[in-house]
């Protein structure tokens, strides 16, 4: 009968323990002194809550082993055990592992004499459960929130001394409101509500700021425009040209930096008392949860989401989508405010696993919270996670079926990026990698698991410092014989006049301290009529994404060369150079990849050596350069993730389309979890991301992952080439 019975709670799921986040001790106890759990439960609650510091992070059953494990059916609670639980004889029945007093588990002991967990039953209850799950008996008392105030004079049950004060984290969710404290409030999965034919339901932007001495001071930050302008500089590719020589394809490079974030400090973009110096965010993340998302995965998920939730401020709104064989919005497009972050929290916290992979459904749910949304906050941006292949269909408007078509799911009429992480081996790179391409974002991959909150970290910090927006370059060429031959620009759009001497870019959006560098080619004619020629002015229009205004830089930035009879040995801008080797590197990525994709790994591997060794001949590489350097280990990591079909399927692809996505966009990815930190090109993390991988790699919720998303600063901190 026992074995009946476990096997049908294995079916129902009901051996999952939920994670739910920690309460204050004195609210985490019966709601009566004379509850039926034990001293010596209570004694194992203070042990709980002074060893286990993040219930997310699973512990191996000899307790030595920190590494995350994707927990068995057996054994999906997350605990902390200090000894094999195969030394107890008592099972907890709703996660049916062992449980024995001053293991390093809470009991607690029902008053119909059934025994559990603390935590296993504590979630139990929050979801709406208040019968016990044995004998289906009706609790009087059940184990839950209490407020301190209920013991005389205030005292709480047990010394709250151990909790960090400091600590981010318990902050924000500590104090989750009690069901008990609100009796109004529904207690049920958030999956399984009903939705509204029209996501029009988004909060209300709070336009009315309290006058408080924090916003008296941000406002004044606002109003004193502490940041500045957009940076514009231009190199040519050499200073002089012989007057009686022409030079076709004679380079110009276009170099962008955004300002600095207000006051000049990351850490203030992040900071609550000054939300109002920076444009608050409108996120909406879309998150698998099918099957294969079990156990580890989705549980270093929701710890992920709960640091999201964590940075942002009042101002920023989230709405979170869940997906498997269908989608779901589980939460509404809130404000995070401190209840707004604890219903989050909530809402992520009830997030289980089962079902298909519909990608394309989750991102049409999500386009409809982006386009139904009554008001609109200036930054908006969808974060879309997802460790499968996409196994539905989208119909094209003809009426085909096809995988690819996903731009018909992404938000009309709007420039919302979609970055993607492809979580583990097995996602569906490809999509992923297009989504996030035709909508304007990055593609990211997780290859290790335990890296997951460090990727969103550095995509967040990126988001939360957005101080350029609708950024466009405009140049013409001011000799009359001068023509534009190309514009390199990577993901960027691009446009030139029919008579090629006018052309634009439409460099989009900028994060604190981010920069951009483009390459424009022009034919350089014959001219003995002058020492000094003019070729392009170069102009930068803007958004102020805080006051909304266009900004116009003044002056316009004009390229001149001189132009001597005679001149002697010329020397090529080392800025031209590094970056045609860039470009040069990501074309021969592409081109690798387009012939992997055809089965020739061998023509793959072939063109990235030959791109590796044309860019060791360089004057960048002679020089020493890093970001040289930096190119050349990663076409070699490239090489060697296409070392045969199995390799290439599992990671290679992946790798490779994360490159790209990072060199096209000049933006800062995840790639992959080589153990050599020279394989990866590190000039595109900004500041502010650096700043909040830190924050990610430094607020530990227990052990620390083993590993850890490496910091792309601006070069590797080894530069020697492999």
């Amino acid at each position: 009968m026992g074995s009946k019975w476990r096997k049908a709670k294995l079916a129902l799921g009901m051996n999952m323990c939920l994670y739910v986040p920690h309460q204050k001790l004195e609210d985490s106890l019966p709601s009566s002194s004379s509850s039926s759990a034990s001293s010596t439960s209570i004694a194992n609650v203070a042990s709980r809550f002074s060893t286990d510091a993040v219930p997310l992070s699973p512990v191996s059953p000899s307790g030595n082993d920190c590494r995350p494990t994707t927990p068995t059916p057996s054994s999906s609670g997350f605990r902390v055990s200090k000894s094999s639980p195969k030394s107890s004889k008592r099972t907890c029945s709703i996660c049916l592992t062992a449980m024995k007093p001053g293991q390093g588990h809470a009991i607690f002991t029902a008053e119909c004499s059934h025994s559990f967990h603390f935590h296993c039953i504590t979630s139990n209850v929050k979801h709406g459960n208040q019968i016990c799950p044995v004998c289906r008996g009706k609790w009087k008392e059940i184990p839950f929130q209490s407020p301190a105030s209920d013991l005389p004079n205030g005292r709480s049950r047990i010394n709250p001394a151990d909790w960090p004060r400091d600590d981010a984290w318990t902050t924000v969710v500590r104090r989750l409101p009690s069901p008990r404290l609100d009796p109004t409030r529904q207690i049920s999965s958030l999956f399984h509500t009903s939705e509204p034919g029209t996501f029009d339901d988004d909060e209300v932007l709070d336009l009315q700021h309290e006058t408080t001495e924090e916003n008296v001071f941000a406002n004044d930050a606002t109003k004193n425009n502490s940041i500045g302008a957009l940076e514009v500089k231009t190199y040519p590719e050499v200073s002089a040209i012989p007057r009686a020589t022409c030079h076709n394809n004679f380079a110009i490079l276009i170099h962008l930096k955004a300002p600095h974030p207000s006051g000049g400090r990351s850490e203030t973009m992040f900071s609550p008392t000054t939300q109002n110096s920076r444009a608050p965010v409108d996120l909406v993340t879309v998150l698998d949860v099918s099957g294969s998302m079990a156990g580890t995965k989705i549980a270093l998920l929701k710890r992920a989401m709960g640091f999201v939730i964590q940075h942002l401020g009042p101002s920023d709104r989230l709405s979170v989508i869940a997906f498997s064989s269908t989608a779901r919005r589980l939460f509404p497009l809130r404000r995070m405010t401190e209840t707004g972050r604890q219903e989050a929290l909530q809402a992520v916290n009830s997030l289980t696993s089962n079902g298909g992979t519909n990608i394309a459904e989750g991102l049409r749910k999500a386009a409809k919270v982006i386009g139904d949304r009554k008001c609109k906050n200036p930054v908006g941006s969808i974060i879309l996670l997802s460790d499968g292949q996409d196994t539905y269909t989208v119909t094209s408007p003809s009426g085909a079926h096809s995988r690819t078509d996903y731009r018909s799911l992404l938000p009309e009429g709007s420039c919302i990026p979609v970055h993607a992480f492809g979580f583990g081996a097995d996602h569906d790179a490809s999509s992923m990698h297009s989504i996030s391409d035709i909508s304007g974002g990055t593609f990211s991959f997780i290859e290790a698991e335990g890296v997951i909150q460090d990727a969103f970290a550095q995509c967040i910090g990126g988001l939360l410092s957005v101080v350029v927006q609708e950024a466009c370059l405009k140049f013409q060429c001011t000799h009359p014989n001068l023509v534009i031959n190309s514009i390199k620009a990577g993901s960027y759009r691009t446009s030139m006049a029919a008579d090629a001497k006018t052309g634009s870019i439409d460099a989009g959006d900028l994060y604190a301290e981010e920069e951009r560098d483009f390459l424009v080619t022009v034919n350089v004619p014959i001219d003995e009529s002058c020492d000094e020629m003019s070729l392009l002015e170069v102009q930068c229009i803007y958004r102020d994404p805080i006051s909304k205004e266009i900004v116009s830089l003044e002056e316009a930035n004009e390229v001149k060369i001189q132009r001597p009879t005679i001149i002697g040995q010329t020397v090529v801008s080392m800025e031209v150079d590094r970056q045609r080797n860039r470009l040069r590197a990501a074309e021969a990525m592409a081109e690798a990849r387009s012939a992997a994709e055809h089965g020739d790994l061998t023509a793959a591997v072939s063109l990235l050596e030959s791109c590796r060794r044309a860019l060791s001949e360089t004057i960048s590489a002679q020089a020493g350069d890093r970001l040289c350097i930096a190119l050349c280990a990663e076409l070699k990591e490239m090489q060697d993730r296409m070392a045969n079909r199995r390799v290439y399927e599992s990671s290679g692809r992946a790798y490779v389309l994360s490159g790209l996505s990072s060199h096209s966009w000049q933006r800062a990815t995840a790639r992959g979890d080589s153990t050599n930190s020279t394989s990866l090109v590190q000039a595109y993390q900004t500041p502010t991301m650096t700043d909040m991988v830190t924050r990610s790699q430094t607020m530990f919720f227990g052990n620390p992952p083993q590993r850890k998303l490496r910091q792309t600063q601006s070069f590797p901190a080894h530069p020697e080439a492999r």
